[in-house]
């Protein structure tokens, strides 16, 4: 029997063990996938240093992580004797140029899309320095790949994988009915026969849902409620869009909820949307969120942009769309909800338990680190 592939991971973002999901956001949340999925795994001895936060102070957090990388990861190398070095971002490898003691073994990192994307022109300098030191590079979507490319990756370094998903992490924990009562009641809603469009994530820009409400809702033929979970920067602009809007009452901005409210939610809708527009600096590396909803049995509209192409199959799982065109948002989700969701509910979960379970992701994930770990 071969010897186990020896790992390194480090992360300077994983939720707090006191409450794991009080705080989880999409890199977390791969974050804590890819170590359970390699910790069941007996080909694999995995070795962690872990900056466990919630987004309260990341920033002040991760700079001090980071300048901790420059001596515990040396020393953690040498006492460990790891085949490869695994980061789970740019911002974590980011280091590599910097450490007092240089390792002697093969670094890989992982990158989403904004950690590649960061429009500050130092950390932009920067990075051709970072590619230099790696000797493998996991871009999570073929846009951030070529993004990666741009900025000074040697294109033989990298390869595409998606993030993976534990498909039993949102499992259908609600029947439809109880699912909106409970929303209901706890969020104020009133749904009643209406269709339920849901989209969940950080507001920033980029996710356009100011542009959403602004220039579709009003075009969408059925009768739908939309309803909003998560917050961020873009909130307040979110909430004046929906102020104005003459279809008020039925635009909810939920801001970020707890996990029971948010199965709840996936399990009470109809269709997930991401409307997503163009953002200098900006990009949505992969979108986790889709595979989310696509477990909970729902279909998606999505703009045709970035790390959303290498997700959603035309027909299958949901839709692609041109961003920024209103027309054609507002038809494909009345063809959706009208005439496609008894089979695209059935076809989207079966998609990503085949696609994206981290059963078959992690297998893809351990072939290129062997690969670059024997080639080193």
């Amino acid at each position: 029997m071969n010897q186990p592939i020896k790992i390194l991971y480090i992360s300077h973002s994983h939720p707090p063990e006191e409450s794991p999901l009080d705080s989880i956001g999409g890199m977390q949340n791969v974050s804590v996938q890819l170590i359970n999925t390699l910790n069941k795994r007996e080909d694999v001895e995995l070795k962690t240093i872990l900056q466990k936060t919630s987004w309260s102070w990341i920033g002040f957090k991760t700079f001090f992580f980071l300048i901790s990388l420059l001596w515990r990861l040396p020393g953690r190398s040498k006492k460990f004797g790891p085949d490869v070095v695994l980061f789970s971002s740019m911002v974590t490898a980011a280091m590599l140029p910097l450490l007092l003691k240089k390792l002697d073994v093969p670094c890989v990192t992982i990158n989403h899309g904004q950690d590649v994307t960061l429009p500050v022109k130092p950390y932009q300098l920067y990075l051709p320095r970072v590619f230099k030191q790696l000797q493998g590079v996991i871009s999570v979507s073929s846009a951030t790949r070529q993004a990666s490319i741009e900025r000074g990756m040697n294109p033989e370094k990298g390869v595409v994988l998606p993030n993976g998903f534990i498909i039993s992490s949102n499992g259908r924990a609600f029947d439809k009915e109880s699912a909106r009562d409970l929303l209901e009641s706890t969020l104020d809603l009133n749904i009643g026969d209406r269709y339920l469009l849901l989209s969940v994530g950080r507001q920033v820009k980029r996710k356009g849902h100011q542009w959403f409400i602004e220039n579709v809702i009003h075009k969408i033929e059925s009768e739908i409620v939309l309803l909003l979970i998560g917050d961020g920067p873009e909130t307040e602009s979110i909430r004046e869009a929906r102020d104005a809007h003459k279809q008020k009452d039925h635009i909810v901005i939920a801001g970020r909820q707890p996990d029971q409210i948010l199965r709840a939610a996936y399990a009470a809708s109809d269709l997930f949307v991401m409307p997503n527009i163009p953002v200098e600096g900006d990009m949505e590396g992969f979108g986790i969120v889709l595979l989310e909803a696509n477990s909970a049995g729902l279909p998606a509209v999505a703009s045709n942009l970035e790390g959303i192409k290498d997700v959603i199959a035309q027909g299958i799982n949901g839709y692609r769309v041109p961003p920024e065109n209103a027309d054609q948002f507002a038809k494909k989700i009345d063809e959706v909800l009208q005439n496609e969701l008894p089979i695209m509910s059935q076809s989207c979960s079966t998609f990503v338990e085949d696609k994206f379970s981290w059963d078959f992701v992690i297998s893809q994930y351990l072939d290129f680190l062997s690969r670059v770990a024997n080639e080193h």
